[in-house]
């Protein structure tokens, strides 16, 4: 016996394509954790291309460790009617079904907190995002002002501390008026001009928060950004 589950999206479920199998940590909770852990990676997800796939194996496998906990094939040769969990149907990293489970309650014994640290820990060293990103307390764009040190993601798709020094005077960069956004010191490029790389500007809604710059005339720092 495990705590058994099928990992799948609705296109493969219908048409025996790939699915990823679960003999433990197949609760809900865990589930959960798994899928958002791919996306505070930014993994393209399954639906997008294969390596979707493979990286959820990649992350699920590093957890477990050993050789028999998870599996992945094509939904007809996976065990389905597991008598645990069922089915659990993804659109991207999100849970939008469910199948072949009774309905009783959902496995709610982990945190998503600690699920996700735990995951975390078992990736290898330099594919962690580490527990200070974790601790760091996700705050709106528009709350973030110049000193501010927050996590960016580089190209190396790896979670980065960098602090804000500016923020776009309406000047058009790549097409886009960035006026009011905060940028940080990421990209130098060849310029050397920080507010003219696009990749330094935070255009997300938040970002996670490493540490808050001392507060020293806060009303001229805000006039800034208008």
């Amino acid at each position: 016996m495990g705590n058994r589950a099928v990992i799948t999206t609705l296109h493969n479920y219908n048409n025996d394509g790939v699915g990823v199998y679960l003999h433990w940590n197949g609760g809900r909770d865990s589930v959960e954790a798994f899928l958002e852990y791919m996306k505070l990676k930014r993994y393209r997800t399954p639906d997008t291309d294969c390596y979707g796939w493979a990286r959820l194996c990649q992350v699920i496998g590093n957890f477990f460790g050993g050789t028999t906990s998870i599996g992945i094939d094509t939904v007809n040769n996976l065990d389905i009617h597991n008598g645990d969990n069922g089915v659990y149907i993804i659109n991207g990293w999100d849970i939008v079904g469910r199948l072949h489970f009774d309905g009783g309650v959902e496995q709610s014994e982990y945190e998503m907190d600690y699920m996700l640290k735990a995951i975390d820990e078992s990736q290898p060293p330099d594919e962690r995002l580490g527990s200070d990103f974790f601790d760091a307390e996700m705050v709106p764009t528009e709350s973030l002002l110049v000193g501010d040190e927050v996590f960016v993601f580089g190209y190396d798709g790896k979670p980065q501390k960098h602090t804000i020094i500016g923020y776009g005077d309406g000047s058009l960069i790549n097409g886009y008026n960035l006026k009011g956004i905060p940028y940080t010191d990421m990209y130098a490029g060849f310029t050397g001009i920080f507010g003219a790389n696009i990749n330094n500007y935070l255009r997300e809604k938040s970002y996670r928060l490493s540490k808050r710059a001392e507060i020293l005339g806060i009303q001229s720092l805000l006039s800034e950004r208008t």
